[in-house]
């Protein structure tokens, strides 16, 4: 990063004065005045209706209950940056100073410090819940960091509302290794103790929770970890680069990606080959593992690099002859077959998506160990396709895997296709019995799909089965030993539903050993080799394509059904290509999927609201705003218009009579009470 990137917007007061009287007088500011940074957040600032010594009206902070759920989507996230929070305040105790963590909607999380410059701070709002955007507060470090993708001191009088002129503010955005940006760090103080140090201990405490996610993320696969010096790699200074086994880039850090020329943009589509022109091959056969070795980039200049990783490890483990690469069980039924072929299922289901890939090595840890699997997500992810693939990994691959949708089965017949029932147990039961799928899952594994659907009373049964690895079947007779594997899956969020007690709390923690969270299409950066996979598994005799325009439409859908949807639309489209035909265009879509795609173009074409000038009339100007902050509280609230007049600090009346005014009717647009 260079040097006119990371300088502190320092301007002499006098020059300030100036501005902001030109700025209030004329709507515009001469060059020069002020840093080209500092001088497009004050513009950005007017042109969202604020003045200098104003208040804006309807700024949003969260309740407390609206926080909490901020802080449990974020989890991760606060997880590796309290220790750093922590560590940061030590360092400026007792210089009037707040250690701060905001999300990328500007929403404050978390906060460290002074006590009493906490108080401070508090009347101008500068505490957890509070929303510090630009657009309601003007130009500051938390809300310029994120408007600019930046790290930024504002001090003083370059805040643009003259309420906050008391403070001075270092903020550094953090990022996680896909480029998308997570938050905010940032060290706010006493303009009195303004010092110049403090944006690159806010930089540098960027940089540590960063690395701090990235291993948490990466640290199981292959990373490639680079520097300058050799002594420099395994410190937070260091450029991390997350690879698959072809060698593309899944994932990097800030530094990983400036070394190396790259941009977020290149993640998933650039290979270290294409980076630092060493296949694979030459890395994984040159020994990095242990040494560090020199790497040339394209500018022809030097770096040293070193490949790392607990992939890398259990690779030469397997490799060598009298080492296990898993452990057996230590069940007296398991299979002894457990050595782990070189590309397994798990494997096969590497795409390229980092998120993917982390839940991937998660599950793969706990290959063949008593721990439970919890999959979740929407339906249509892919739940039971993981489930077989860490069956099909593991050391019972060469046993059942059994596969119930808890969903499907009736209410009056699941207890006895799960248990089993002796002959004679009920009417219509088979004269010879049953022995119920969980005894044919052993020496296997269980699978439970929608498990958040099975009646109370069941989950009862359950629990006791997987607490005492005993079945006993419906209609008397002795308990049965089984031993399996267990993996459970549900669309439903397990947690709301214990907390709705619709599901057992205790066979909640029986079955969440690890919990894993399976993206949803659209969230995933894998899209088009998802597509070339789902084609070859279509038509596996013929190499079939998707038109570029075509398959950029695709990737921007919202696939509600996720991958199972894909997949039914791509065989269809296969079914409908000709003989000679070997690319699939827009007119072989299926007529809703074209539909909701044409939609999708036009929304895209349509005029944006026009931003506001010095030259618009004064009343238009009013009537702008007005449109563009109801617009935004409805926003920020998700369509709730309660929420958003509480927001806005009006009636409903008032909402909805400025709703009408903005062309926004309130019985449009599919908003909730």
């Amino acid at each position: 990063m260079t040097a006119n990137a990371l300088m502190s917007l320092r301007a002499a007061p006098s020059r300030l004065r100036q501005a902001r009287r030109q700025l209030l007088e004329t709507g515009e500011l001469a060059d020069g005045l002020l840093d080209p940074r500092l001088q497009a957040s004050w513009l950005r600032s007017r042109a969202f209706g604020l003045t200098p010594e104003g208040r804006a009206q309807g700024v949003p902070h969260a309740s407390a209950a609206q926080l909490a759920r901020s802080l449990e989507q974020r989890r991760a996230l606060l997880a590796q940056a309290r220790p750093v929070m922590e560590f940061v305040a030590e360092q400026v105790k007792a210089s009037d100073s707040l250690v701060i963590l905001a999300d990328p909607q500007g929403m404050l999380l978390h906060a460290l410090g002074d006590d009493g410059f906490a108080d401070k701070a508090a009347r101008v709002a500068l505490r957890p819940g509070a929303v510090w955007l630009e657009q309601w507060r003007g130009s500051n470090a938390i809300g310029t960091a994120l408007a600019d993708g930046r790290p930024v001191v504002i001090n003083g009088a370059e805040h643009f509302l003259e309420r906050n002129g008391f403070l001075t503010c270092a903020a550094a955005p953090i990022a996680d290794s896909s480029g998308a940006l997570l938050g905010v760090l940032d060290i706010s103080g006493d303009r009195r103790g303004y010092h110049p140090h403090t944006l690159g201990l806010a930089r540098s405490a960027a940089r540590m929770i960063e690395h701090q996610l990235f291993q948490a993320r990466h640290g199981s696969g292959l990373v490639l970890r680079l520097h300058a010096r050799p002594e420099g790699l395994d410190t937070v200074t260091e450029g991390l680069l997350a690879l698959a086994d072809d060698g593309m880039i899944l994932g990097a850090n800030g530094l990983g990606l400036e070394w190396l020329g790259l941009n977020s943009a290149a993640l998933g589509r650039c290979t270290v080959e294409a980076a630092l022109g060493l296949s694979m091959q030459t890395l994984l056969g040159d020994g990095l593992l242990a040494q560090p070795r020199q790497l040339q980039r394209a500018d022809g200049s030097l770096l040293y690099g070193r490949l790392d990783g607990a992939r890398l490890r259990a690779r030469a483990a397997v490799s060598a002859p009298a080492v296990s690469a898993l452990p057996a069980l230590p069940s007296r039924s398991a299979p002894p077959d457990t050595a782990v072929p070189a590309s397994d299922a798990l494997s096969a289901l590497d795409t390229g998506d980092a998120a993917v890939q982390g839940l991937l090595s998660r599950a793969r840890r706990v290959l063949g160990k008593p721990i439970a699997l919890l999959l979740q997500g929407e339906s249509g992810v892919g739940k039971e396709l993981l489930a077989r693939a860490c069956h099909q990994s593991g050391p019972r691959r060469s046993g059942p895997f059994v596969a119930i949708n808890c969903a499907a089965l009736p209410e009056s017949l699941i207890e006895a296709e799960l248990f089993g029932y002796r002959p004679g147990a009920f009417t219509g039961a088979l004269k010879e019995g049953a022995p119920g799928l969980l005894r044919q899952a052993h020496g296997g594994t269980l699978f439970l799909d929608e498990i958040g659907d099975m009646p109370l009373a069941l989950q009862a049964r359950l629990l006791r089965v997987l607490q005492e690895r005993l079945v006993s079947p419906l209609g008397g007779g002795p308990a049965v030993a089984v031993d399996f594997a267990l993996i459970c899956a549900s669309h439903r969020r397990l947690r709301d539903e214990v907390e709705s007690q619709r599901f057992r709390e205790d066979l909640y923690y029986r079955i969440n050993g690890l919990s894993l969270l399976i993206p949803p299409l659209r969230q995933r950066r894998d899209f088009a080799t998802l597509v070339e996979r789902l084609l070859k598994d279509a038509e596996p005799t013929r190499k079939l394509s998707v038109a570029p325009e075509l398959l950029a439409a695709l990737g921007a859908h919202p696939w509600p059904g996720n991958l199972r949807q894909l997949a039914n639309v791509l065989r269809t489209c296969c079914a409908l290509l000709d003989g000679a035909e070997a690319q699939i265009d827009w007119s072989h879509l299926p007529d809703d999927i074209a539909e909701d795609l044409n939609a999708a173009a036009q929304a895209a074409r349509a005029p944006a609201l026009p931003p506001l000038t010095p030259a618009v009339d004064s009343a238009l100007d009013l009537r702008l705003q007005s449109s563009r902050c109801v617009q935004q509280a409805l926003a920020l609230a998700q369509g709730n218009r309660s929420e958003a007049a509480r927001r806005l600090g009006v009636s409903r009346n008032t909402l909805y009579r400025k709703m009408r005014e903005a062309g926004l009717e309130p019985g449009q647009g599919g908003g909730f009470e």
